[in-house]
């Protein structure tokens, strides 16, 4: 008698199986052009919107969405509007099942190549007019400081805690103490008392006068108001017990630089006390605020700290009934 043969089945096909292959098609040809990769390390610490990008570049616009579509299918970057708008910012990890290590790597990799000179000086004089753009918010809108601010986060919604904070800070010392961007000078009342000496640095000449009259009013004799940034010639030597800075890192270009430049002037046991906004896509703020981040990822914001030779020693977020979240985070030397 003869047997029948046996004809094997053909295996059924792995969904999952094949969207990770596709996955991992679609993040290699995203990474496989070098004006692609050049565009993620420019998008590390910032997003941009495609007009600012193509001047980073020197490409037009047509060329370089499609260069951005092919990234966002990847999952490399992500999107968001603001009024007619789209700006892009890197994606962090976890986008892609799987995928996270190697997109890390990929990240790492990026992050430790030099841009192009003619791409870093574009992206320097982009953010240089940023920056400007934000100082001259606050020389044209010093009179309204309070109510432009009272659109995301008043004063009276953090200074409490932060006060607080600063109490329970394990400080060597209350001898000097350095707030950085005062605004009108509320929050220097709070310190005044609490340490021998302070000074108030504001690159806006407009806003340091106004600190200056208020704490005149209040009979403060121990300030030393410093017009100029985390750079000045004035803050040279200078060994601070305690760093304030309040809701001011959304206004700088580079708040890592800030965070290394305080780092600096802190004696060996000082902290560094940070309030700031937490991430949001407000993004009528840029214009109505003076905004030049819409808040902070707190992971982002204890990279820079951490980076700068800082350790989280406390934090505490406070949710805003307007939908707005705010950070207040305490740091010392590592």
């Amino acid at each position: 008698m003869s047997q029948s043969a046996t004809v094997a089945a053909p295996e059924a096909a792995d969904p999952a199986a094949d969207r990770q292959l596709a996955a991992l098609a679609g993040l290699c040809k995203a990474s496989a052009d070098p004006l692609r990769l050049q565009v993620l390390r420019v998008l590390r610490e910032d997003s941009f919107g495609v007009s600012e990008l193509c001047s980073i570049f020197a490409i037009r616009q047509p060329a370089l969405s499609h260069h951005l579509k092919v990234l966002a299918g990847a999952g490399l970057v992500a999107t968001r509007r603001e009024g007619n708008s789209i700006f892009y910012r890197r994606n962090g990890l976890g986008q892609r099942a799987g995928l996270e290590a190697l997109q890390d790597s990929l990240f790492r990799t990026l992050d430790a190549i030099e841009l192009p000179p003619e791409i870093a000086a574009r992206l320097e004089r982009l953010h240089r007019r940023r920056e400007e753009n934000s100082r001259h918010f606050f020389r044209d809108n010093a009179a309204k400081f309070r109510q432009q601010q009272d659109l995301i986060a008043s004063y009276e919604q953090y200074a409490d805690t932060v006060a607080d904070m600063l109490d329970d800070a394990p400080l060597a010392q209350c001898d000097t103490a350095l707030e950085v961007g005062p605004g009108d000078g509320a929050f220097l009342q709070e310190l005044a008392p609490r340490f021998r000496r302070v000074f108030a640095l504001d690159n806006a000449r407009v806003m340091l006068e106004q600190a200056r009259e208020r704490a005149a009013q209040a009979e403060l004799g121990n300030i030393t108001f410093i017009h100029g940034d985390t750079r000045a010639r004035e803050l040279a030597g200078l060994q601070a017990d305690c760093v304030v800075i309040n809701m001011v890192l959304h206004h700088t270009p580079f708040p890592g630089d800030i965070l290394r430049d305080v780092a600096a002037l802190l004696a060996p046991d000082g902290v560094v006390l940070v309030t700031d906004l937490c991430r949001h896509d407000q993004g009528w703020a840029r214009e109505n605020c003076g905004d030049l981040w819409l808040g902070f990822d707190p992971q982002q914001l204890g990279d820079w700290a951490q980076q700068a030779g800082l350790a989280e020693l406390a934090s505490v977020y406070l949710a805003q009934r307007n939908g707005f979240q705010i950070q207040v985070r305490l740091f010392r030397h590592n």
